[in-house]
């Protein structure tokens, strides 16, 4: 039986994952994501889309992040029949994502289209794909539950186990089996998660696999400790009361806006802060804590044991209210503080947050909490560098507002808690780790860290093929 693997995505790099695995004449796709970074690349490596869809045996989703599941349409686009696996949660958590990149691609064609018009220019770019795609897509997939064993084809069994990532991520353990019974198990991480984080539970601990592909986004960085970032955003937080200001969060609208109203809850349960009213101003993020609501199977044991045994909420509390329309979200520019505003795009780049910047980020008072990665040349990493002074929608604003930064919420392992995590499996079988979902700096760290630790490990390269 010949099995290979290559990657055609987040090979040393972190977005645009896409994983093969040939079985004999059997073809599998691990994620189908969407590069990201600077607009014009990342459409010209999303175009050029290099996955033979119409050969493809099934599809397996890790989870519903943009750079993961972005380009799932291009598949049924390109001639893919088959089915894409994935759990319940992350079905519904791509079904928002992809749709919201329909929505915005079809805007961003219009205005465009508009802007050529009127400068006599030509215009010929189209969205890579439209809101029918994305609901020929969805039917394609088949949901299946943590632990619950499915064959997809004589030769490959796939098993569920919780990445502790995102709502519903997954870590997916393929057994490839031939005819005499003799087994090869690979497990892709996806975005490998961390213990302890809020709502979800932690990295599930897999049986013992021959093969590891696993992420090394934070492969050369460590986090912060999660009790002193808690009691900075709780001291944050009575400041603000103090100066009756205004505190804005950007965060992105799947899992970060839901993990801040949760400790926002907590803070507010345990008596440790006031009742400050709460705003989570983001269509999407509210769209998205919707779907947190209806999977409460996906929660943790102290998420079950705080709030729903308690038949609480954990995303709904009196000083919580959630912004839909843009009447609403004009209006907190009217009402006075204290108050705290959650608003996507996480890197100020995009939505509304960049509207509540823009009214009151040279307000002294105002306080601005950064709490995600900020990638280069965008505002949040300006804000984050301390710049004095920073452009928003063309015009230029004195940064007189407190920036103020935790980065201890990340979803990603960093190296010590991803080695932490292989050093608790059983690897008497284990035979290699392939690193992927990473920029090469930090992959060659986690290299070099897991070798002091006995561990092979090696940096995948785009196209590389591995007999396994």
């Amino acid at each position: 039986m010949s099995i290979k693997m290559y990657s055609l995505g987040a090979a040393q790099e972190v977005t645009g994952s896409k994983h093969m695995l040939e079985v004999d004449d059997e073809l599998y796709l691990i994620d189908c994501g969407a590069f990201q970074g600077r607009r014009a690349e990342a459409d010209k490596k999303n175009r050029d889309f290099n996955v033979p869809a119409d050969k493809l045996t099934a599809v397996i989703l890790t989870h519903g992040h943009y750079d993961h599941c972005g380009l799932l349409p291009l598949l049924s686009i390109h001639g893919f029949k088959g089915n894409i696996y994935a759990t319940p949660a992350t079905r519904d958590i791509a079904n928002l994502i992809l749709m919201d990149s329909a929505r915005i691609q079809a805007r961003d064609a219009e205005f465009l289209s508009k802007q050529a018009k009127k400068k006599g220019e030509r215009f010929d770019w189209q969205p890579l794909f439209d809101e029918e795609d994305v609901v020929n897509t969805v039917n394609q997939f088949v949901t299946v539950s943590y632990h619950r064993a499915t064959w997809l084809s004589s030769k490959v069994l796939l098993e569920f186990y919780d990445a502790g990532h995102i709502l519903g991520s997954a870590m997916a353990l393929l057994t490839v089996r031939d005819s005499s019974g003799k087994e090869v198990k690979i497990a892709y991480t996806g975005d490998l998660g961390r213990k302890n984080k809020p709502i979800i539970r932690d990295p599930d601990t897999i049986p013992p696999v021959d093969y590891i592909v696993l992420e090394s986004t934070y492969g050369n960085r460590r986090h912060e400790d999660l009790d002193n970032a808690l009691h900075i955003l709780a001291r944050t937080a009575k400041e603000l009361v103090r100066s009756c200001g205004k505190m804005i969060i950007p965060a992105f609208a799947v899992e970060r806006t839901q993990e801040l109203v949760y400790y926002f809850h907590l803070l507010v349960d345990k008596q440790i802060i006031p009742e400050i009213p709460i705003y989570v101003d983001s269509p999407m993020a509210v769209n998205a804590t919707s779907i947190f609501q209806v999977h409460p199977e996906c929660y943790d044991k102290e998420t079950q044991e705080a709030f729903v045994k308690h038949h609480k909420n954990p995303f709904g509390f009196n000083a919580l209210k959630f912004i839909t329309s843009v009447g609403e979200s004009k209006e907190l520019n009217t009402i006075d503080g204290p108050m705290i505003i959650i608003s996507a795009d996480g890197m100020c780049e995009f939505g509304r947050v960049t509207h509540h910047l823009s009214n009151n980020i040279e307000n002294p008072t105002t306080k601005i909490l950064l709490v995600g990665f900020m990638a280069e040349n965008t505002l949040g990493r300006r804000l984050q560098n301390r710049e004095t002074e920073v452009k928003i929608f063309g015009e230029w604003h004195q940064v007189r507002a407190e920036i103020v930064q935790i980065n201890a919420f990340s979803a990603h392992a960093d190296y010590a808690e991803s080695t932490e995590w292989l050093q608790s499996l059983d690897t008497s079988r284990l035979q290699k780790i392939y690193l992927v979902h990473g920029e090469p700096d930090a992959q060659k760290f986690l290299q070099d860290y897991l070798a002091e630790r006995d561990f092979s490990a090696h940096i995948v390269k785009y196209g590389e093929v591995f007999d396994l």
